[in-house]
This record gives structure tokens, C-alpha cells and sequence, in this order.
């Protein structure tokens, strides 16, 4: 996989993937010697909002004011404990993601994570003032059975995110002229 670092806090936030893609395994490898946490998600879980819910809050340790909403994923991905990124950073990896695809909250699930994410990589807040916390590496992978680029594209394709089809992947951030 050309272009994408997940071991730093650049974009992309979101990358689409073939199962057993093995720059996924290097990336993640690389991720984890820096001493940041690799967390797994199976797509079984993921198929209402209320399993997305329950299964962050539980994998990624949300605190007790998790509000069980899209609104507050993301300021749970911003706010993630060090025992969860190991002070330098988490990659969630999605399995199976075949089985989410289709869901009628996978696009807005997608954004929720390109949000939480932009929000974790950066070390100001939304005004632009300095936060008292170095920037965190949070970046989510969906692994698919059979892996369709241009299918995955189309699915996410939104005016609030940039998304890039590479070879051989799809990636999705924030569209900065939307969100910045």
C-alpha cells in the first residue's frame, strides 16, 4: 500500500482493503513496534448502530459518559485512554466488512470515524488553540472478502469526505473545504 502511514498522524483516517493484503499486516506490525495498540472489530457486531455502540464502548474502553450516539463516538475516539493507544495510537481493524457494507448507516459510520479520527490526529482543537495532548495515530481498516474498489467508493462517496481510490485500496478523510 503506497502513500499511507498509519504509524504517523497523517491522512488518510479510513482505508477499504482486501483480507490478507499484506501491507496491511506491515502497517499494523510497524504500528504495534512503536508501541501503539492494534484493536479488532468483527463486522457481525457491526451491523446496527447500537453494535457499533457496544462494541467501540467495550474494545476501545469508552469512559461511563459514553452517550450510545454517533456524536459521542467521535469525541470518544478523540479522547481515547493511554492504556487503549498506548500513548502513540490505535488501528481499528474491521473483519469481514463485507457484512456492513450495505447497511444504511455505513456511509455515516464511515464519516463518524473519519471525524473522530481527524479530531485524534491533530494537537489543536476545533478553534485552532494548542491541546494539552501530542497528537494520537487513529486510523480504521475494513477488511472485505472480496474487495470491489469502485463499489466501496461509490458507497462513501459524500460531500464531507475526500475519498481516494488507489491500487489497492480506497481511502477516506475529511474533505478539508467541508470540515476546515
Amino acid at each position: 500500500m503506497t502513500g499511507v502511514d498509519i504509524t504517523g498522524t497523517s491522512k488518510p483516517w479510513v482505508i477499504f482493503v482486501s483480507r490478507g493484503d499484506t501491507s496491511i499486516q506491515r502497517q499494523l506490525s510497524g504500528l504495534e513496534a512503536k508501541g501503539g495498540r492494534v484493536h479488532h472489530f468483527d463486522s457481525r457486531d457491526l451491523i446496527t448502530e447500537e453494535g457499533i455502540y457496544r462494541s467501540f464502548a467495550e474494545v476501545l474502553q469508552f469512559p461511563g459518559y459514553f452517550g450510545r450516539n454517533w456524536d459521542s463516538v467521535v469525541d470518544c475516539l478523540d479522547d481515547l485512554c493511554g492504556a487503549v493507544t498506548g500513548g502513540v495510537g490505535i488501528a481499528g481493524v474491521i473483519h469481514d466488512a463485507d457484512r456492513v457494507l450495505e447497511a444504511e448507516h455505513f456511509p455515516l459510520f464511515v464519516s463518524v470515524l473519519c471525524q473522530g479520527a481527524d479530531r485524534a490526529n491533530s494537537a489543536v482543537d476545533l478553534d485552532g488553540f494548542p491541546l494539552n495532548r501530542p497528537a494520537i495515530a487513529e486510523h480504521f481498516f475494513f477488511e472485505f472478502r472480496q474487495f470491489d474498489r469502485e463499489k466501496v467508493a461509490l458507497r462513501i462517496e459524500q460531500p464531507d469526505l475526500t475519498v481516494t481510490v488507489g491500487n489497492p485500496f480506497v481511502a477516506a478523510a475529511l474533505n478539508p473545504q467541508r470540515w476546515h
